[in-house]
C-alpha cells in the first residue's frame, strides 16, 4: 500500500488521489470535527449538567479550561510533529481527546469536569494542528485548494449542527452522552490514521525546548484569561487583569527573547521572516475576531430583537455559513486550476468589511431576509480567507517547519477569536447598559446590573416597557459591535493587498519557476514528503 513520496506528488499533481489517501482525508475530517464540535455540544448542555452536578458559580471554567488547554498546547503539538513525526503526534492527541472525554462524561462534580474538560483541551490542541499538517505533508498547495470545501464543510456543519446535536444528546440520552459521542467518532479516525497512513519517520536528537514552552503556556494562558475575564468576572481596571495583564506580555517578550537562542525553538522566528507567512497571520487573527464575535452577538440580535428561539436563531445563521462554504470551495477550485490566490484575500478583506458594516445598520425594524443577506455577504468574506490563510502560511514555509506554520497560523485564529469575543463584548455590553438606563431609567439598570445578554426565559418575564428597551439596546450594542468588527476587517483588507503571489508547491511548470522574492525559494522548490 505504502507508494513514494514522489508518487503520491505526481498523482496528486495529476488530480488523482490514491484510496488510501482518501480514506485519511475521511478520518482527518473526523478529528478537525470532534476538536470544532464539542464546546458547540457542551453549550447546549451545561443548563443540564449545573441542575445535576451544581457549582454555578464555576460554571465558565468548564468552557475556559478546554479553550486555554488548546491554545497553550497548539504551537507544542506542531513543533513536536516536526521534530518526532506527524503520525504518532497527531494519534497522540486523539487518545488524549478521548480519555478527556471519557473522563468528563464520568465526572461526579463540577471540579473533576473541569480538570477533565483541560486534559481534553490538551488533546483538541493537536487534533486541529495535526489535520492542517499532515494534509500539508500529503497533499501539495495547488491540489489542497480542492480539499477546502470540505474543511469549510466541517466547520459549517459544527455551528449549525452542534447546538441541534447537543440539545437532542441532552433530552433523548443525557449530558453525559454529550462526551461519550466522541469515542466511537474519535476511534474510527484513530484506527484509519494507524492503518492507512504511514509518513516518514522522525528522531530529533535536539532536546525539547522546555523552558520556551513554559513561557508560551504562562502567556497565552494569561491573555487568554485576561479575555475571558475582563469586563465580566473583573473590572478591566482591576489590579487582578492588570496583573495577568502584566504577566502575559513579560512571559511573551521572555518568550521572543529566548526563541532567538534556543537550540530547537517552539516557535522559529525565522519563518516570519517570509512576509506571506506573517500576514496570512495577522488576517488569521482579524478572520478569528470577526468570525466568534459574529456568531456570538447575530444568534442574541435574532433571540432578543427579531423574537428567534434559541434552535432557529442557529439555523438561521445558514446564510452567512452556506456562503462560507460555496465561496470557500470555489476559491479552492480556482486556485487548483489556476495556481493564483492573491484575489481571494484582497476580494474576502473587501466583502467581510462592507458586510459586518452592513450588519452594524440593523436595528429593531430590520427583517430576517435582510439581516440574511447582510450574513451571506459576511460569508462570502469570510469564504475568500478561511481555508487561504493556511493555504499561504504553509506555502510560505519549508516543510520541516510546516508543523509550527500550522500551529501558529491556528493559534492567532485562536487568539483572535478570544480577543474578538472579549472586545466586541465589552462594548456591547457597555452599550446595552447605558441604553438600558436611558429608557428604562432604573428598572432598565437593575435588569442589565448582573449581565446585559438575557435569556429567553428572563426576557419574557420583562414589562413590555422594559423589553422594548431591552431590544433597542441589543440593536444599539450590535451597532456598536459590527462596526468595530468592520473597523478591524479594513486591516485585513489592507494586508491582503501587500500579499505577494508565491507560485504553489506541486503546481507543475509553473512551481519551478523562481519566485520573486528570496524569501520563499526555498519553500517553493521544497518537494512533498511522505507516502501512504
Amino acid at each position: 500500500m505504502a507508494e513514494t513520496a514522489q508518487a503520491d506528488t505526481g498523482e496528486a499533481g495529476a488530480g488523482k488521489q490514491p484510496r488510501s489517501v482518501r480514506v485519511v482525508l475521511l478520518a482527518l475530517m473526523i478529528a478537525m470535527m470532534l476538536a470544532m464540535l464539542d464546546n458547540m455540544i457542551i453549550g447546549t448542555a451545561m443548563p443540564t449538567i449545573v441542575g445535576e452536578l451544581g457549582g454555578l458559580e464555576h460554571l465558565s471554567w468548564v468552557v475556559t479550561a478546554y479553550t486555554l488547554a488548546t491554545a497553550a498546547s497548539t504551537p507544542l503539538w506542531g513543533k513536536l510533529g516536526d521534530m518526532y513525526g506527524r503520525k504518532g503526534s497527531f494519534m497522540t492527541s486523539i487518545v488524549i481527546f478521548l480519555a478527556g472525554s471519557a473522563l468528563s462524561g464520568m465526572a461526579q462534580d463540577m471540579g473533576q469536569l473541569i480538570g477533565f474538560r483541560a486534559v481534553q483541551g490538551l488533546g483538541a490542541g493537536g487534533l486541529m494542528v495535526g489535520v492542517m499538517a499532515i494534509i500539508g505533508d500529503l497533499i501539495p498547495p495547488r491540489e489542497r485548494g480542492k480539499y477546502q470545501g470540505m474543511m469549510a464543510g466541517v466547520m459549517a456543519l459544527a455551528m449549525i449542527g452542534g447546538p441541534l446535536v447537543g440539545g437532542t444528546i441532552t433530552d433523548h440520552w443525557g449530558w453525559r452522552w454529550s462526551f461519550y459521542i466522541n469515542l466511537p467518532l474519535g476511534a474510527i479516525a484513530l484506527v484509519a490514521v494507524s492503518a492507512v497512513l504511514h509518513l516518514p519517520k522522525k528522531r530529533s536528537q535536539a532536546r525539547i525546548d522546555y523552558l520556551g514552552a513554559a513561557l508560551l503556556t504562562v502567556g497565552i494562558t494569561a491573555i487568554v484569561l485576561v479575555t475571558t475575564w475582563g469586563g465580566t468576572e473583573y473590572a478591566w481596571t482591576s489590579a487582578r487583569i492588570m496583573e495577568l495583564t502584566g504577566i502575559g506580555v513579560a512571559a511573551l517578550v521572555g518568550f521572543v527573547f529566548w526563541q532567538t537562542r534556543a537550540a530547537e525553538p517552539i516557535v522559529p522566528l525565522h519563518i516570519f521572516r517570509s512576509r506571506n507567512f506573517t500576514l496570512m497571520s495577522v488576517i488569521g487573527f482579524i478572520v478569528g475576531f470577526v468570525m466568534f464575535g459574529a456568531t456570538l452577538f447575530l444568534p442574541l440580535y435574532q433571540q432578543s430583537v427579531q423574537g428567534a428561539s434559541a434552535t432557529n436563531s442557529g439555523l438561521l445563521l445558514l446564510p452567512m455559513l452556506g456562503a462560507m462554504l460555496v465561496t470557500s470551495m470555489v476559491a479552492g477550485r480556482v486556485t487548483t486550476n489556476t495556481g493564483r490566490y492573491k484575489i481571494f484575500p484582497v476580494l474576502g478583506g473587501a466583502l467581510m468589511t462592507v458586510g459586518l458594516f452592513l450588519l452594524s445598520t440593523m436595528d429593531t425594524d430590520t427583517t430576517r431576509f435582510t439581516s440574511g443577506l447582510y450574513m451571506a455577504v459576511v460569508g462570502l468574506g469570510m469564504g475568500c480567507l478561511m481555508q487561504i490563510t493556511m493555504l499561504v502560511a504553509q506555502n510560505s514555509v519549508e516543510m520541516k517547519d510546516m508543523g509550527v506554520a500550522s500551529s501558529s497560523t491556528t493559534l492567532f485564529r485562536t487568539l483572535g477569536s478570544s480577543f474578538g469575543v472579549a472586545i466586541m463584548g465589552a462594548l456591547f455590553n457597555h452599550r446595552v447598559q447605558d441604553v438600558m438606563a436611558e429608557r428604562a431609567g432604573a428598572l432598565g439598570s437593575k435588569v442589565t446590573e448582573s449581565s446585559a445578554q438575557l435569556d429567553a426565559a428572563s426576557l419574557a418575564k420583562l414589562p413590555e416597557a422594559a423589553r422594548e428597551a431591552y431590544q433597542h439596546a441589543v440593536s444599539s450594542g450590535t451597532h456598536g459591535a459590527f462596526l468595530l468588527g468592520a473597523a478591524v476587517a479594513v486591516l485585513a483588507l489592507v494586508a491582503s493587498v501587500f500579499v505577494k503571489e508565491v507560485p504553489l508547491k506541486g503546481a507543475g511548470p509553473q512551481a519551478a519557476d523562481a519566485p520573486a522574492d528570496g524569501e520563499d525559494r526555498a519553500s517553493a522548490k521544497t518537494p512533498v514528503t511522505g507516502a501512504v
